[in-house]
Order: structure tokens, then sequence, then C-alpha cells
């Protein structure tokens, strides 16, 4: 299967969403440029982060985002978390996801089900007007990305807001 610019795009996502590494810049240059034809709104807020990254030592980039991510419940970087709190919902939601992976032939590596950059990945697999990639974007990454942006002020210093609200853009289309 040939990768749409809708699955290169999440495959970005994934990539930004998960824990930096050397390649972030170049990882997000890949993002602003596939953002500029359909999303140049996003692909603005994405100059932004990509200037932060470009700036910004690998040491501080993880502590921002551990600050961001993992830290922060508002923020929370697993979408079952997110949806569901600690509760047996979000047990039953990773067992669902679990299902579906082995359904599909995914492999989540050393993930929880319900790690963000795991959904984003799993989107790449399916096909984009697949009715499972469309309940997963409308029933949990929609929802817990307008949830995790709700969470930010417009003018948050936050480097990752320009991620999270770019992110929402694309799955909103």
């Amino acid at each position: 299967m040939k990768d749409s610019q809708q699955q290169q795009l999440y495959r970005c996502f994934s990539d930004l969403l998960d824990y930096p590494t050397q390649n972030l810049v170049e990882q997000t240059g890949t993002c602003v440029d596939l953002l500029k034809r359909d999303y140049p709104q996003a692909a603005e807020k994405m100059a932004s982060f990509l200037k932060f990254a470009e700036s910004t030592p690998l040491g501080r980039l993880e502590e921002i985002y551990t600050g961001t991510f993992d830290i922060n419940p508002a923020c929370h970087i697993f979408a079952g978390h997110l949806l569901f709190g600690e509760s047996f919902k979000r047990g039953a939601f990773m067992a669902r996801l679990e299902e579906e992976y082995q359904k599909q032939g995914f492999d989540a590596k050393k993930e929880l089900a319900d790690h963000i950059p795991v959904l984003f990945n799993f989107l790449c697999t399916l096909e984009p007007d697949d009715s499972l990639a469309n309940d997963l974007i409308s029933e949990c990454l929609l929802p817990v990305f307008q949830k995790m942006n709700d969470n930010f002020e417009d003018n948050s210093s936050n480097p990752y807001v320009p991620v999270l609200r770019s992110a929402l853009i694309v799955l909103q289309n």
C-alpha cells in the first residue's frame, strides 16, 4: 500500500509526539513540508515548533516533553487516560485496541495500546477511508486532542502547543 499524504502526516505526528530524539528537527521539517499544501494554517503553527526544536538542545527538549506529556495530567500522552482516567473503562478500551491491532497484524512494540504515537502509527496502516480509521479518529483522537488543546491558552508558552493545534487541524479534516 502506497502511503497517502494523510498517512504520512499521521507518521509525522507519531514521531513528534513521541519522546524526542536527535531526528526531531528533521521530523518537524518533514511535517511542515507535508502540511504546506493542504493545511497552511497548521504548517505556520508547526514552523514555530521547528524554530524551537532547532534552537533547543536535546536534553532540554526531553525535559519539556516530560513536563508536558508525562507529568501534566491534562495533557497525558495516553489517550485512554484522557478519555477515561484510571478506570476499568480504560482497560476495556486498551483491550479492544489490542484486539484490533492483532486483527490487523500491527505491533505496538513495547508501548501501551493507547499511547498516542502508537495510535497514529496504527492509523498509518489503515486505508484513509476505512471505518476503523474513521472511528479511531472521531471517537478517540479528536476528543483527546480537543481536550489537550483546551488545556492550553492560545498564548501558552508551551512549545508543544503548535504540535497539538496542528494535529487537531489535520484530524478535523
